[in-house]
């Protein structure tokens, strides 16, 4: 029987959220001798529940509740993230690709940008060394510690072709932590495609039936689903007492904690501190600086597809083993700062690659007629597709805020999301564009579509680390620097957003904050 804590038990560790970074930080301190308590506001679903159907898995996974976006970014749709036990990493495509050690330093490397908020991590790249080989070896990913690549499909195939004739040579199937063999009691990929819906056999790594089944069995762990933060609540002295939430029977309960760490993706996270405020936080808690919410980053992203000379049929196989990774290094003489990886990805369905380059290409002859189903729907078994991910600017005007009026349906200020791209991401996605184009040339393509970025994306900063207190929320260690026993536990952390996908560096940090805290704690020091 899974072990249940009294909601007065003070003991306790509560962890918001139960995704890339909540449900390695709870397991990692549950191993421990930890007691956590996990608080996750989305349903837990089992691999029974998951079809390879993308309609039905974005009614299953995705958080729906009531958002508004501004500036560059759809208005009732900001950004897509999961709500729901695993979080994210349920539907996450696998990609586990470190920082670079530039990356780490982007305000010593890059200098002064006009309008990006940069700032070097508070981190040393090497001491992250073992924490990213720890983080690989509990993943599974490939590439690393012995585990073999993933085969290739005809969609890899096909872009390593064309970047090889173009000089790349960094070019293979990806660090994926997807076992390309059985490996931590769960199979080896069997190729199905639906990798981004869930995937149905447990092959790719997810906190949901990896880390969180792991800490349950330790008796130390406590998960409660449907359960959705409303604030945290603190003592005189300013330290984090509990967490109130409400159930999925719509009743309000306060659990006790002696630490709390937030891990609720970077718009709930920030949006919980600023629920939060109090006589004595009046702007929101562990607001001090004033940053919270501020630099919200979601990658300089862009999609290019390629008609291609025969068949690719490239929604077969494992959707992002396949990776360029020539262009992700700093060059200025390319005319931005930062770097992008190209990155395999199929059309999610005859229907929804239609719609796209039919809704937002540019150069398309219209969403419909013979010359657009010639060139489109008659096409699509010849299509390639690749994605282009890079390093975005932070800028403070980016950022979540609460809406003056409009409530949600626990009667919270709904959160409003701003994002306008830096003219440095402009610059990047243009020369992705071409290259990615010039790839699928390269193989033969006549014909390239290039669409704009998706609302979902890699979602970053908001609580950001840094060395000094008034330039972020946060210590290196994720503790809030106003608030020594409230932690900050996922993408939010993030100084800088780099080129690669977040999630291992993510669980990387989850690992190395639950060593820390789990010290702290021995030493009556939080």
């Amino acid at each position: 029987m899974a072990k249940k804590f009294d909601l007065n038990d003070d003991s306790v560790v509560v962890i918001i959220g139960s995704g890339a970074g909540g449900g390695t930080l709870g397991n990692e301190l549950a191993q421990k001798g930890v007691n956590v308590v996990c608080l996750e506001a989305g349903k837990k679903l089992s691999l029974d529940d998951i079809e390879n159907d993308w309609g039905a898995m974005f009614g299953k996974l995705s958080w729906v509740d009531k958002r508004q976006g501004t500036g560059d970014l759809l208005a009732g749709l900001p950004l897509w993230v999961c709500k729901t036990v695993g979080g994210t990493t349920v539907h996450w495509a696998g990609a586990s690709l470190r920082f670079k050690d530039h990356e780490f330093r982007a305000r010593s490397q890059y200098g002064e940008i006009e309008g990006a908020n940069l700032l070097d991590w508070p981190i040393d790249p090497n001491e992250m060394e073992r924490f990213y080989s720890m983080a690989e070896d509990k993943m599974g990913t490939t590439g690393t510690h012995g585990i073999p690549r993933l085969p290739g499909n005809n969609n890899y195939q096909v872009m390593e072709y064309g970047a090889k004739a173009l000089g790349y040579t960094d070019v293979h199937t990806g660090n994926m932590s997807i076992n390309s063999q059985p490996r931590d009691g769960r199979p080896g990929c069997h190729q199905i495609g639906f990798c981004m819906a869930g995937c149905a056999i447990g092959a790719k790594w997810s906190t949901l039936y990896t880390e969180i089944p792991k800490a349950e069995a330790t008796g130390r762990f406590e998960l409660r689903s449907e359960s959705m933060v409303l604030k945290i609540n603190h003592n005189k002295e300013g330290k984090a007492t509990g967490v109130v939430y409400v159930d999925a029977d719509g009743n309000t309960h306060e659990q006790k904690a002696r630490v709390v760490a937030i891990a609720g993706n970077s718009v709930e996270t920030p949006r919980i501190l600023l629920n939060s405020s109090s006589n004595m936080f009046s702007d929101g808690m562990a607001n001090s600086s004033g940053q919270v919410g501020k630099n919200f980053m979601r990658h300089m992203t862009g999609t290019v597809y390629g008609t291609m000379p025969g068949a690719v049929h490239f929604d077969r196989g494992t959707q992002m083993a396949g990776i360029v990774m020539d262009e992700s290094g700093h060059d200025d003489s390319r005319g931005f700062a930062g770097g992008y990886y190209m990155q395999t990805l199929p059309g999610f369905g005859l229907g929804a690659i239609a719609g796209n380059i039919g809704n937002m290409s540019v150069d398309s002859p219209g969403k419909w007629g013979r010359n657009y189903t010639r060139e489109v729907v008659e096409n699509y078994k010849n299509m390639a597709g690749m994605w282009l991910v890079g390093e975005d600017m932070p800028q403070e005007k980016n950022g979540v805020t609460l809406h003056s009026s409009e409530k949600d349906q626990y009667g919270l200020p709904i959160p409003v999301v701003h994002f306008e791209d830096h003219p440095n991401d402009v610059v990047m996605r243009n020369h992705a564009f071409k290259a990615g184009s010039s790839v699928y040339q390269a193989g033969g393509s006549k014909k390239q579509y290039q669409l704009p970025p998706f609302p979902s994306t890699h979602n970053l900063g908001t609580c950001r680390m840094s060395e000094n207190a008034r330039d972020g929320v946060c210590s290196s260690t994720g503790a809030t620097h106003d608030i020594s026993n409230l932690f900050i536990s996922d993408g939010s952390s993030f100084t800088t957003g780099a080129a690669a996908n977040p999630t291992l560096t993510i669980v990387a940090l989850a690992i190395r904050q639950a060593e820390n805290m789990s010290k702290l704690l021995s030493q009556n020091s939080i």
